[in-house]
């Protein structure tokens, strides 16, 4: 499996496809085995996709470093110039969005065109939602069920989703998992059931770094072309933020999905569309 050195740590990636290379940013809880099959196949038609671990996820090493969106940013740059590539696409998720903001806002000789996807520009946490994040690090899974039961969006999701994927299901919509329950359950299950979790030190530690992060006033130097994707359902990031990065980034084009919530799998097709028309 291909691991090389970045920085001070052991980064895991993989490539697939072939064309005009294309860096993919995953989120905070997952790493680059969460990706929708669909937009990953469909991307690595006319590019060639490179999918990282980001440092504490996955195969790649946590590292005792404070964590910080920059130095992501910056493990992302030196895997670029590891593996020869001096300037490509870069398409974050949720967090991941907010490491591509880094990179293109301080490695813009390295950005081609740049995709950000349900993120934002400040992370405007809570103190119940680090209660949460916490929870999912310290708590048992009947307990995390039981939050999830409680919530306020509970009632209109079916109930075996919420027990197997405590708090994850709430990031596709509950029509979508009705609709759809074979896919919704893969999708989930890229995230929650694959064969490299997440530590909790980690997780806190990528918490605390998105707590931390704060572009808003950078935003005017990021210099590519930029496509933000927002679902209008969104329940993890609020669709808001996607207006308010479109707003303060030079030129950018926002487009919002009317079905979809974080993962955008409710819209993928039309997502697939809308990023290779882009990029093209």
């Amino acid at each position: 499996m291909p691991k090389v050195k970045v920085n001070d740590i052991q980064t895991y990636y993989e490539v697939k496809g072939k064309g005009s290379p294309l860096v993919m940013i995953h989120g905070m809880n997952g790493n680059l085995t969460m990706w929708d099959p669909r937009l990953v196949e469909g991307l690595s038609k006319h590019f060639q996709l490179v999918l990282l671990d980001n440092r504490g996820a996955g195969r790649t090493e946590i590292s005792k470093r404070e964590y910080t969106i920059r130095l992501f940013a910056d493990d992302t740059a030196d895997l670029m110039n590891t593996l020869g590539i001096p300037k490509a696409h870069a398409l974050g998720l949720s967090m991941g969005g907010a490491i591509a903001q880094e990179l293109a806002i301080n490695y813009p000789e390295k950005v081609e065109k740049l995709i950000l996807c349900s993120t934002c520009s400040q992370h405007r946490g809570t103190q119940e939602e680090r209660k949460m994040t916490e929870a999912m690090t310290q708590t048992s899974k009947e307990e995390l069920i039981k939050m999830s039961l409680s919530s306020p969006l509970a009632s209109d999701y079916p109930r075996d989703f919420l027990a197997d994927f405590p708090m994850m299901a709430f990031s596709l919509t509950s029509e979508f998992i009705k609709e759809n329950p074979d896919l919704a359950r893969h999708l989930l299950q890229l995230i929650a059931e694959n064969e490299y979790p997440i530590s909790p030190k980690a997780l806190m530690n990528r918490y605390d770094a998105m707590l931390r992060f704060n572009s808003q006033t950078r935003l005017k130097h990021i210099k590519a072309p930029t496509l933000v994707l927002h679902g209008r359902k969104d329940t993890t990031v609020a669709p808001e933020e996607g207006s308010i990065l479109a707003k303060a980034i030079p030129n950018a084009k926002l487009v919002y999905f009317e079905k979809s919530n974080h993962l955008l799998a409710e819209e993928m097709e039309e997502v697939l569309k809308v990023i290779t028309e882009f990029l093209l």
